[in-house]
């Protein structure tokens, strides 16, 4: 991986910057429970995925994304028969994630301390804006970053876009993330460098099973690792 060029520095911010997908999992376990009643675990997580999906081009991704398609489930498997407290203990369930306190992952804030002053550092998440919002202002970390950008999906088009914003080449940025599907192959397809760091919990429909040969590619398991070679 060649760095001689890089001056922009993207992170990704969900499981990447700090934990948060164990608390969708999270989640989807209470949901679950919520429906034994009316089918087995396994195809309720089997439901719920399918609802997740078809309404991503509607309601895009975050929290209340995830309490609609719940809703939705559940109507769907229980039909006429859904207690209407049911539905009061999903939405409960949404308001928990949402005032889940934001934890950085470890070596975080010791790297963006170390490169902020050789880089300029942006955030490039997807999900609700507001959330995503919040999240940033109780991390603590905005200070670290020249740039916060909140998007809807992860296209090539949205990194072009962003890249154009930025001023600079595609080669002249580097993205690091926790998702191969949504934080480096758009990259590595624009001419620029990823860095996958891999979380321990990865969603269902960000894992992406391929071979990068790409040389603007590396990966590591921990995101201070870096440091070693930036």
């Amino acid at each position: 991986m060649d760095l001689k060029n890089v001056k922009v520095i993207g992170f990704d911010a969900d499981d990447t910057l700090w934990s948060n997908e164990p608390y969708f999992r999270e989640g989807e376990e209470k949901f679950c429970d919520l429906m034994e009643t009316y089918m087995p675990r396994h195809s309720a997580h089997r439901e719920l995925f399918a609802t997740e999906i078809a309404n991503l081009s509607i309601y895009g991704y975050g929290i209340k994304a995830f309490v609609i398609s719940m809703i939705e489930t559940a109507i769907k498997i229980a039909g006429n028969t859904l207690p209407v407290d049911v539905i009061s203990r999903i939405v409960e369930i949404g308001r928990t994630q949402l005032n889940q306190p934001v934890i950085l992952l470890e070596g975080v804030e010791e790297v963006l301390l170390a490169l902020k002053d050789k880089f300029r550092l942006v955030v490039v998440t997807k999900g609700d804006l507001l959330d995503q919002e919040s999240k940033l202002e109780k991390s603590g970390l905005s200070p670290y970053f020249h740039h916060i950008e909140i998007v809807s999906e992860k296209r090539i088009s949205d990194y072009q876009k962003l890249i154009r914003h930025l001023d600079i080449q595609p080669n002249e940025f580097l993205m690091i993330g926790n998702s191969l599907k949504s934080d480096v192959l758009p990259v590595l397809e624009l001419g620029g460098l990823g860095v996958h760091v891999p979380f321990h919990t990865t969603w269902e429909h960000e894992k992406v099973d391929v071979i990068i040969t790409n040389p603007g590619f590396r990966q590591v398991e921990h995101v201070n690792e870096i440091l070693m070679w930036i």
